[in-house]
């Protein structure tokens, strides 16, 4: 492996690392575009584990500064999004090719739950 293609890699993984991440590229995936509202909304819920109708106002803040400080400018940068703080549209990048089967294989590995709750060694 290059030297280029062990750094996208690496950026890759590291990108996919946060769960809020993941949950927000799992959306765009799934519908291509979101709005940033809905998918505050979603994430806490997604955290929590509980009804969106039942995320406080404080939750909904924190996933808010989380998400336009931090993710959304991340995954911006390396093109996987697009966003539009104005309107909170979110749509998926030209880059988002380059992790969508990185991106399946968390999703797989998250949604069985004997593989995401091995015991510590």
């Amino acid at each position: 492996m290059n030297d280029a293609n062990a750094s996208r890699m690496e950026a890759a993984c590291s990108l996919l690392a946060e769960s809020e991440r993941r949950f927000l590229l799992y959306q765009l995936a799934e519908h291509r575009d979101a709005n940033l509202e809905d998918v505050v909304t979603g994430i806490a819920a997604w955290e929590l584990d509980v009804d969106p109708a039942l995320i406080e106002k404080e939750t909904r803040q924190r996933v808010y500064v989380s998400l336009v400080h931090n993710h959304l400018p991340r995954l911006a940068d390396y093109g996987i999004i697009e966003y539009d703080l104005r309107s909170g549209d979110i749509v998926l990048g030209e880059g988002f090719d380059d992790i969508r089967p990185l991106l399946e294989q968390f999703k797989q590995t998250e949604a069985e739950p004997e593989i995401r709750q091995l015991p510590s060694l």
